[in-house]
C-alpha cells in the first residue's frame, strides 16, 4: 500500500480543492475540525426539530409569536449545516496552509436567532 502525498494528482478526497491546498496536517486537528462539523450538524438537528416541535405542540404561546419563533428556528437549523460545511472547508484549508484559523460565519446570527426565539417565546407566552 503506497502513501498519497497531499497534493498529488493521485490524491481523489472530496473536495479536491481543500486537499490539494498546502501539506497534511497532524491528523489530530483534522479530526477535531471532522467533530466540530457534526456539532453544527447536530445543532441543525435539534434547531429544526425544535421549530417543528414549537409549531406542531399546543404550549399555550400566542399563536403569532409561536409561529415566528418556530420560523426562526427553522431557518437558523438551515444556516446551521452551511456553516458546518464552509466552516469544516475553511478551516481545514487553514490547517494545510499553517495559517491562523478562520473564525465562524455563522455563529453569531445563529445565536442572535436562538435569543430572538427566546424573546418571542416569552412575549408569546405573556401575551396569551
Amino acid at each position: 500500500m503506497t502513501q498519497q502525498r497531499a497534493g498529488s494528482s493521485e490524491d481523489r478526497r472530496f473536495p479536491a480543492r481543500v486537499y490539494r491546498a498546502g501539506s497534511e496536517p497532524d491528523a489530530r486537528f483534522s479530526l477535531a475540525n471532522e467533530r466540530t462539523y457534526l456539532a453544527w450538524i447536530r445543532t441543525a438537528l435539534a434547531l429544526v426539530a425544535g421549530g417543528v416541535a414549537l409549531k406542531a405542540l399546543d404550549l399555550g404561546i400566542h399563536p403569532g409569536f409561536r409561529l415566528a419563533a418556530s420560523v426562526v428556528l427553522l431557518v437558523a437549523g438551515i444556516a446551521a449545516p452551511l456553516q458546518a460545511w464552509f466552516g469544516w472547508a475553511r478551516v481545514e484549508r487553514a490547517l494545510r496552509r499553517g495559517e491562523p484559523l478562520p473564525s465562524s460565519l455563522l455563529a453569531l446570527p445563529i445565536g442572535v436567532a436562538v435569543v430572538v426565539v427566546g424573546l418571542l417565546v416569552l412575549v408569546g407566552i405573556l401575551v396569551a
